[in-house]
């Protein structure tokens, strides 16, 4: 970093809506140098002690999966306790795909309660991120699979989302359904020509948002540009990880940042455990891949979750069981929902909640709470140290479960699934863990984290 890197207030503060990607800026800003920590709540005081010298502060959440009435109860004290730390700009972190709805992780209403708190002419969004192979071109978010890239509406994952799908691939637009805010473009030809003058129309015009195009270097790093240039009044930003990306590239050009040494692995370990509560098609061919390759794949029955509380339990204590032994094997334990979206065990969690009083939002608590519980269990029994959490949802309550309270990025991955070392007070302290989105990663994902990450 450069040296006024030294001062007291950080560069950036941020609020993530899913826990993975509040991991993923994490690991954005760490990996440029910039030393970075994730809280996943506010901490206390000997806590943040601990990570004093930290320039980019982070607050991960489940807000993603939460209705307004929760957001508008829980997302001021954090918001507030990050606007207090002075950092020219406070994110607030969305999904790459932008997973919400008027009903659950409304970025709308995010954004109304932020505005609040936190006075801004306008709030930049960037949502795009193209070393993920998420890209913006004239307000349409487009996204990578294993397959190629797809407009969002037609991707297939994000289309069949079970409880966000996107019809809609104009991000204004599906936002208006959330917000009554006006808003404005600023496209890749106003970023390739004067993004200045395009900001300037914009505001003059009374936009209060600004969806952000992104697509490659070039309009990344204006994009970025964009933001720091105005930081003193645009100091409310949202969007994924692309935020972050396009900061970083403005930095290195401005010299604010040198350029950094690139990361390497964490070093092979025999075994890891790990969790999925996803159910998207990426998922699923990752855990054919992986008991191919020394995992063994035990299945969580979902439909617990809409039952008595006695026969979830029987199931978490009996999938401990099963962890631990395929561990003393020299398996790699893995306990998964589902197998992607296709999977028999969705239709049966589905038939089971609509014939049961549960709310699905209580319904999915219950699976993510119980899959933390699993993943305890086997690590403190197997005394395996390093996990991989599936699916954002799941990643927020696999780490409460661990008892985990900072996140310190440590090794890469793919882009937003990076191996961290994990703080807090529980006898997880110092856990290895990656949390990985579910349509997130490459085929080998969970065996690459098993043998240290790493650039490729």
């Amino acid at each position: 970093m450069s040296k006024d890197a030294a001062g007291a207030a950080p560069w950036l503060t941020w609020y993530g809506d899913d826990f993975t990607g509040s991991a993923a800026v994490m690991e954005v800003l760490a990996f440029a140098s910039i030393p970075t920590v994730l809280f996943t709540s506010i901490p206390s005081d000997s806590l943040r002690e601990r990570f004093a010298d930290a320039r980019a502060i982070g607050i991960a959440s489940t807000a993603r999966s939460k209705s307004p009435d929760w957001m508008a109860e829980n997302l001021p004290a954090p918001l507030n306790w990050l606007d207090g730390l002075g950092a020219p700009i406070l994110h607030y972190k969305v999904c790459s795909t932008f997973d919400s709805s008027p009903e659950s992780g409304s970025i709308g209403k995010a954004i109304e309660t932020a505005l609040a708190l936190r006075p801004s002419d306008a709030v930049p969004m960037i949502t795009a991120a193209p070393q993920m192979r998420r890209y913006q071109a004239f307000g349409h978010l487009f996204a990578g699979t294993f397959d190629g890239v797809f407009r969002l509406d037609r991707h297939p994952v994000m289309a069949r989302h079970p409880v966000t799908p996107m019809d809609e691939a104009d991000l204004l637009v599906h936002l208006a359904r959330q917000t009554d805010l006006p808003s404005a473009l600023i496209d890749l030809e106003m970023l390739a020509g004067d993004p200045q003058e395009a900001l300037e129309t914009a505001l003059a015009a009374g936009a209060r948002i600004l969806s952000i195009d992104s697509m490659e270097e070039a309009s990344e790093t204006a994009a970025g540009r964009l933001l720091w240039e105005n930081r003193d009044r645009l100091r409310f930003v949202v969007g994924s990880q692309g935020v972050e990306y396009a900061l970083v590239r403005h930095w290195i050009a401005s010299g604010r940042l040198a350029p950094a040494v690139p990361a390497g692995g964490a070093g092979a370990v025999d075994r890891i455990a790990a969790v999925s509560g996803s159910v998207s098609l990426s998922t699923a061919r990752q855990l054919a891949h992986a008991g191919a390759n020394g995992f063994a794949l035990l299945a969580f029955p979902a439909t617990c979750a809409c039952g008595p509380e006695e026969d979830r339990e029987a199931e978490i204590h009996r999938l401990i069981a099963e962890g631990v032994a395929a561990a003393a094997r020299g398996a790699s334990p893995l306990v998964h929902s589902a197998s992607g979206p296709d999977d028999p065990a969705v239709a049966a969690f589905r038939a089971a909640l609509s014939s049961s009083s549960v709310d699905p939002a209580e319904a999915n608590a219950r699976i993510g709470d119980a899959l933390g519980r699993i993943l305890d269990g086997i690590l403190r029994e197997s005394g395996i140290r390093r996990a991989v959490i599936s699916g954002g949802d799941t990643s927020g309550y696999g780490m409460a479960r661990l008892g985990l309270q900072a996140l310190v990025a440590r090794a890469p991955t793919i882009p937003g699934a990076a191996i961290c070392t994990g703080y807090g007070e529980s006898d997880h302290d110092g856990l290895e863990i990656a949390l990985k989105g579910g349509q997130m990663g490459s085929e080998d994902f969970f065996d690459w984290v098993r043998s240290g990450g790493g650039p490729r």
